[in-house]
């Protein structure tokens, strides 16, 4: 088995997932073979991964789809055993090892964590084989002591599988120094023993002030700080984990082209708008809920979404199917992606309630088809073609439904033969089930440039690489990286 250390958080959103990939790529620039691993991920934002052994794809986390990259492998399904795909406020879908487990109710699955704990270590065992070394990342808190009798994610892991531990603490948040004690303070002596020390991040400023903060949490604890990790500019240039990063998110410089996003309640795989981000004439706009369309946008792309119904719904709610039919109107363009691509038609129908009780909704009647749910999911990476401007596409499916009618007959990509998506009478309404569609260099700068706007000279695939580098160094230089490798076992 592979030597392994596993980071974990005082709290969510304290940054683990890049600095795992960050140490992954640290870690293969000095020779190792480095894999990651995340027993249990909760996003909607999932990627395809290879299933060892087997024919097509599975789902794991984005994030560990990131990291595979930083470690210059293939992501397999085995690197995020579980994954929680929220559909509701207190529900989730449980993919176990890529595949739909079931649904369980926030209560449910607590009991079900039992069950889960084979895969998780089956999983581990796959993992390991091969490698010199796996970065773990943790889910939460090992503070969340009310859980700890049936964690997975974090110190339930680390237990079981045997791998130390360093906790990390976000200083842009503020109370650092009290979460890193707290956390210590209440952790049982078995948890608190698989802590081997402490890292700060995202910090900004005079690293040097935080001195007296580092001997106060040694005074506290005891434990060791491996380093003060400084706000990583970097990583605004790669995919977002999930949908929390969307609270923080405003709108850019005014540019050429601003495109608007609805922020859907299960909004999902909104990485596919990254590329279009990094496009120096594109301003691309998330926009919450109770907020406008804005006028202004010559485009509007609605993401893919968990949940088809429930999202549609919402959109009425928000009023935004009337700000699409002003924006239509106006001559703006739309694309839909997968669940985005399913509301634009005339009708959704779930007649196995698969999403829920409603079974039937209206949809936004920019596109003359129309979606039937089914239990079938497709799951599956794939090269595909644009019918429009005949360029490579590559990029995946992960969504359940077929849509039919009659603009499918204009469709906007081929797939293994196969017609995917459907285009309107005048080209400027645009669905698709393929997500990945802008990261295709060419055929962002042809699109972009059929909207008055010149894209390209941006290979998005070689920044996410360069950024990653970046963060590697930053992460050599702030961080005690040898005692952090050398500490793996």
């Amino acid at each position: 088995m592979a030597k392994a250390i596993m980071l974990q958080g005082t709290g969510s959103d304290v940054g683990k997932t890049v600095l795992v990939a960050g140490l992954c790529r640290a870690a293969k620039k000095r020779g190792l073979k480095v894999r990651p691993f995340k027993p249990q991920n909760m996003s909607n934002n999932a990627a395809v991964a290879d299933i060892p052994g087997g024919s097509g794809g599975g789902e794991i986390g984005r994030a560990q789809w990131l990291q595979a990259i930083a470690c210059g492998v293939a992501p397999t399904i085995h690197m995020n055993p579980v994954l929680l795909k929220p559909q509701t406020d207190v529900g989730a879908q449980v993919v176990v090892q890529g595949k739909v487990f079931g649904e369980a109710r926030a209560r449910d699955y607590q009991a079900l964590k039992g069950r889960l704990i084979d895969a998780v270590l089956d999983s581990w065992a796959t993992v390991g084989e091969g490698a010199d070394l796996v970065i773990v990342e943790g889910a939460g808190s090992p503070a969340e002591i009310n859980l700890r009798s049936r964690d997975i994610a974090n110190m339930g892991f680390a237990t079981r599988a045997g791998v130390p531990v360093i906790l990390v603490g976000d200083i842009d948040r503020g109370g650092v120094i009290a979460s890193i004690a707290g956390t210590h303070l209440i952790l049982p002596d078995d948890d608190r023993r698989m802590i081997v020390g402490y890292l700060i991040n995202k910090f900004r400023g005079d690293v040097s002030l935080f001195d007296d903060g580092i001997e106060a949490i040694e005074k506290f604890t005891g434990w060791r700080c491996f380093g003060v990790v400084p706000w990583l500019k970097a990583a605004a240039r790669l995919p977002s984990e999930d949908s929390v990063v969307l609270e923080r998110l405003a709108s850019g410089e005014k540019r050429a082209l601003k495109v608007a996003v609805p922020m859907l309640s299960r909004i999902a795989n909104f990485d596919d708008l990254d590329p279009l981000k990094a496009e120096p004439q594109v301003e691309v706009a998330f926009v919450p809920p109770g907020q406008r369309l804005p006028e202004d946008a010559g485009l509007v792309v609605i993401p893919g979404s968990k949940s088809t119904i429930g999202d549609l719904v919402k959109f009425r709610e928000n009023g935004w199917d009337r700000d699409l039919v002003a924006h239509r109107k106006r001559g703006g363009h739309i694309v839909g992606i997968c669940g985005g691509f399913q509301m634009l038609g005339h009708i959704v129908r779930d007649p196995d309630g698969i999403e829920g009780s409603v079974t039937e909704t209206q949809g936004l009647g920019l596109l003359d088809v129309e979606t039937v749910m089914e239990p079938e999911k497709t799951v599956r990476n794939v090269s595909a073609r644009s019918v429009q401007f005949d360029l490579p596409l590559e990029g995946y499916e992960i969504h359940l439904g077929r849509t039919t009618g009659p603009d499918t007959l204009r469709p906007s990509a081929v797939i293994n033969g196969i017609d995917d998506g459907a285009i309107s009478a005048d080209g400027k309404v645009l669905g698709t089930y393929m997500h990945g569609l802008f990261s295709a260099d060419a055929f962002r700068a042809k699109f972009l440039e059929s909207l008055g706007v010149k894209g390209g000279g941006i290979d998005y695939r070689a920044e996410v690489e360069r950024a990653l580098d970046e963060i590697a160094a930053e992460l050599e230089t702030h961080l005690d990286c040898d005692a952090i490798f050398g500490l793996a076992r």
